[in-house]
């Protein structure tokens, strides 16, 4: 039981401030992805996709907009992505982690 406890309390307060939205990955084709962490130069999301090292992408987040990348690493669980740091990009990345830190949508 307390183990039970302090499961469903560390759960909690991973998401309490923030939920991972999901996006779209676009490489060869549109796929689900959620976004785990990003900043002004990139991010890694979750996703089934293995688009190849090196490959163009379009990251689609409902409310950010789209933002440009490469594929720059692949685990197991996801691929990381990166953009030149720019205000676009830090643009975007400030309008992700609102979203995700909003109880709206």
């Amino acid at each position: 039981m307390g183990l039970q406890i302090r499961t469903l309390a560390t759960q909690a307060m991973a998401s309490r401030w923030r939920r991972r939205r999901m996006c779209v990955l676009v490489a060869d084709f549109a796929v689900p992805a959620a976004l785990r962490t990003i900043s002004a130069t990139g991010a890694m999301l979750e996703t089934n996709a293995r688009p190849a090292l090196g490959a163009r992408i379009e990251l689609h987040h409902p409310e950010a907009g789209m933002i440009e990348g490469i594929v720059r690493a692949i685990s197991t669980d996801g691929v990381a992505i990166a953009f030149p740091c720019s205000e676009a990009s830090m643009a975007y990345a400030l309008a992700a982690i609102t979203a995700d830190m909003s109880k709206a949508g």
